[in-house]
């Protein structure tokens, strides 16, 4: 079971931390934003993740057809740990090789946000200082890590639902059956 969860979690995780990697590093951190950047991000996580419906459904095919569905959700939370410690991998190792201000634009983008909402200056101000506090937070990897894993984590925590729903009914996408032979 640790093989399977391993294997699959560290396919999950390439498959996650690879193309975040390679985004952030080419695009030197100024990678898509809002909407754009946020709907590609948990693509990609859905895309990674589907590891989970995978090692769900070969686990069950090994047992016979039926798992029940706490050992098919726990399973799946151990890939999606996994997989989301290959993605803060991959975001540190971005971070650190760019040198990029992530969260200095992310803020900037933020306050500019504020103003177009119409807030008043003294608004934006406590807006900045509060942006500013966040700011030195996120330089502690104790803190950024952890709010790393928030971005991935939950997403996998639905996949494993999802996934161990849907797999603990047998008649879901049964096994194939092999032929008997006659002799």
């Amino acid at each position: 079971m640790l093989r399977t969860i391993l294997q699959h979690g560290a396919i999950a995780g390439l498959l996650i931390g690879v193309p975040t990697f390679t985004i952030f590093v080419t695009l030197a951190g100024n990678h898509p934003g809002g909407a754009l950047g946020m709907a590609l991000g948990y693509s990609i996580m859905l895309l990674g993740l589907s590891m989970v419906f995978l090692a769900i459904k070969r686990r069950r095919d090994e047992l016979g057809g039926v798992i029940r569905f706490w050992p098919a959700f726990g399973l799946g939370l151990a890939i999606s740990l996994v997989a989301s410690l290959f993605y803060v991998a991959a975001w540190e190792a971005a971070l650190a090789i760019t040198k990029v201000d992530y969260i200095g634009g992310y803020i900037e983008a933020a306050i500019a946000e504020k103003r177009t909402q119409g807030a008043t200056a003294a608004e934006v101000a406590q807006f900045a200082a509060e942006m500013a506090a966040f700011k030195a937070q996120y330089a502690n990897p104790l803190f950024r890590v952890p709010m790393t894993l928030t971005e991935i984590l939950p997403v996998g925590i639905l996949v494993s639902l999802v996934s161990a729903g849907l797999l603990s009914n047998a008649r879901f996408l049964p096994g194939r059956v092999a032929p008997r032979s006659s002799a």
